[in-house]
């Protein structure tokens, strides 16, 4: 039962950013997209084959809704706003590639470089999943919840918001649009104000969560933030 959910909820996921990226561009002659999925469903395979059953727990956590009981107005909120502007930074993509052409499309090399920073992004996702267990959507406490130090949580105290960001600016490289790049920033910035809000939150509930943050100075990106 559990497989065919998340089968299922994979397949729903990918059809939203079909609907939104072949939709608006008006034709499904678009060889950067078809790749782009061809990777994401490769990726997506693996992730699930190497995820199922032995991390059970945060596969079910992951079928969980973005807004939830429980979960503080402030959060429902962000979760809002990360949904309009990630799914309305990805509409903007065909949008500005056949349509509007606001901004010149990125250099080739550049692109490419977007497809790294999509599958280190996916990497990172990953990474994330097989560490924690307690990675929900919605910010809560989780009664046996415990501080994650290791992996990638050694290195940044919100590694799948990074995987994250790095999905949204690779999509729109690859995919060549300058204008829904910088877009994407909306949903960085939502992102960042979130891990705040997020670690204001933890401190408070999550014993030994402040001591981690001390030994774990960045947030998003090592020697930045």
């Amino acid at each position: 039962m559990l497989l065919r959910r998340i089968i299922a909820r994979s397949l729903v996921q990918t059809g939203v950013f079909a609907a939104l990226l072949f939709g608006p561009a008006g034709t499904l002659r678009w060889p950067r997209a078809w790749i782009f999925f061809g990777v994401l469903a490769v990726a997506g395979v693996w992730m699930i084959a190497t995820l199922y059953p032995k991390h059970t727990a945060i596969l079910e956590e992951r079928l969980k809704p973005p807004f939830q009981p429980g979960q503080p107005p402030l959060d429902k909120i962000l979760v809002g706003i990360l949904l309009v502007t990630l799914l309305g930074a990805t509409a903007l993509i065909p949008l500005d590639v056949f349509h509007w052409h606001l901004l010149p499309a990125p250099p080739f090399a550049v692109s490419l470089l977007g497809l790294a920073f999509f599958l280190f992004g996916g990497w990172l996702t990953y990474r994330t999943l097989v560490e924690n267990s307690f990675a929900a959507l919605a910010v809560r406490h989780q009664g046996r919840q415990r501080v994650i130090d290791s992996g990638v949580y050694s290195v940044v105290r919100h590694p799948m918001y990074a995987g994250a960001s790095l999905f949204g600016l690779g999509m729109a490289l690859w995919l060549g649009s300058t204008t829904a790049t910088i877009a994407m920033l909306a949903t960085i910035l939502t992102l960042a104000v979130r891990s705040v809000f997020e670690e204001r939150f933890l401190r408070r509930e999550l014993d030994g969560y402040a001591d981690y943050t001390r030994r774990v100075r960045w947030r998003l990106v090592p020697g930045v933030w």
